[in-house]
């Protein structure tokens, strides 16, 4: 790797190192990460079935055990998606360092350069704010045991766990072990989760410019100052070279775009559809709380996180359904009318190829857009409000 465009990936592999997700770690490494975060995530999904079981029959109980229990075997799918795809993984960080020997003007560094730092800001934003939002959560369940030495009562205040489980123990005389278990077990499942989330936000970037860097070279393949003389000498020479390097470079974005669905594709369905059972079954939450306020508020930051990580999916695949569409618009603003009538039929070939967006998908049903994110909002409160009818 070089290490002048190394510096714009290392968020994403700091990250998915600690997840055991960065291709270029040694085997042994790799497999002792993913077998801690297995192993810690494990153990809060056996207390959570305990805890499950206890439930016998609650609905309320059984709702509040699940929202939690989602996020862990999130966490493990998430996990595995990038470890058993490490080679095409691999394949995908390769194309990164690749693309940027093949660039040939300032302007091209400038795109990919912009693209990159985009994704390197997305992914430190995404990862702060996940780690920050988990935190807050976990730290909400301390409050009542303040209160009960800022503020005491004539009896203690009841314990609010740090998430829905069993430990086998006393809640209230082993509070302070519980909640350390806690706040680390879930820190540490929740870097499976960002190393995954910041591996796609970085691809989809890297996918988007390099349809960028294309469109760049459809619209200049006909340098402003040449002369039409001098276009008509030489055109099998020079000119015939950069349309064949200019359509190359977009049969190389439309692969990766491919690539990158194939890597994600079910991973992502699986999350979707958790996604939208979790929004509805919280909501529900939220209206059974009418007198717990912090319970409410725990909720409430529980579901703004759920839709930030639909919506960062949703927006990324935004992004790289426009780029494609755009390469369109981007040959007719070039100066195509100059060219010859047989190249000319070729950037036919190209637009109409671009007419078909590249776009990532949850297992080629649901397609990641900002349309598709409204549609599974709506889902989730119409299932919520299916659920509350129940009640």
């Amino acid at each position: 790797m070089s290490s002048t465009y190394s510096q714009y990936y290392d968020v994403i592999k700091k990250v998915s190192s600690l997840a055991g997700q960065w291709p270029y770690q040694t085997p042994r490494t790799r497999l002792f990460c993913v077998s801690l975060i297995t192993l810690n995530t494990l153990s809060v999904i056996v207390l959570q079935m305990v805890n499950f079981v206890k439930c016998d029959g609650n609905l309320h109980c059984i709702f509040e055990t699940m929202t939690s229990y989602t996020l862990t075997f999130v966490t493990l799918v998430k996990l595995f998606t990038c470890y058993f795809n490490r080679c095409k993984i691999k394949a995908l960080i390769d194309h990164f360092f690749n693309d940027w020997d093949k660039l040939e003007t300032p302007e091209e560094y400038e795109i990919m350069e912009t693209y990159a730092k985009n994704g390197r800001r997305y992914s430190m934003g995404y990862s702060l704010y996940c780690f920050a939002c988990l935190a807050l959560f976990m730290c909400a369940s301390l409050i009542p045991q303040l209160l009960n030495v800022v503020l005491p009562l004539n009896e203690s205040r009841p314990v609010l766990p740090p998430y829905p489980g069993h430990y086998f123990v006393d809640e209230e005389e082993y509070f302070l072990h519980i909640f350390c278990h806690s706040i680390v077990a879930w820190e540490i499942a929740m870097t499976g989760i960002v190393a995954h989330d910041c591996m796609f936000l970085s691809c989809v970037e890297h996918g988007c410019s390099i349809f960028a860097v294309a469109g760049f070279r459809f619209e200049r393949l006909i340098y402003e100052d040449t002369p039409m003389k001098v276009l008509r000498t030489h055109w099998s020479d020079s000119y015939c070279k950069r349309i064949v390097f200019s359509v190359h470079t977009h049969q190389e974005a439309v692969k990766f775009a491919q690539f990158l669905e194939d890597i994600f594709s079910l991973s992502l369905a699986i999350q979707v559809g958790l996604n939208t059972v979790v929004i509805s079954i919280t909501l529900l939450q939220i209206t059974h709380q009418n007198s717990d306020t912090l319970e409410s508020s725990r909720y409430i930051v529980y579901i703004a996180g759920q839709l930030i990580h639909l919506f960062y999916l949703s927006f990324e695949g935004q992004k790289l359904i426009d780029h494609s569409l755009q390469m369109c618009n981007k040959i007719y603003n070039g100066s195509w009318y100059e060219l010859p009538i047989k190249s000319q039929k070729l950037m036919l070939l190209v637009m109409m190829k671009s007419f078909r967006p590249c776009c990532v998908s949850a297992g080629k049903i649901y397609i990641f857009s900002l349309q598709g994110f409204c549609t599974i909002v709506q889902a989730s409160v119409s299932y919520f409000t299916m659920l509350a009818s129940f009640q």
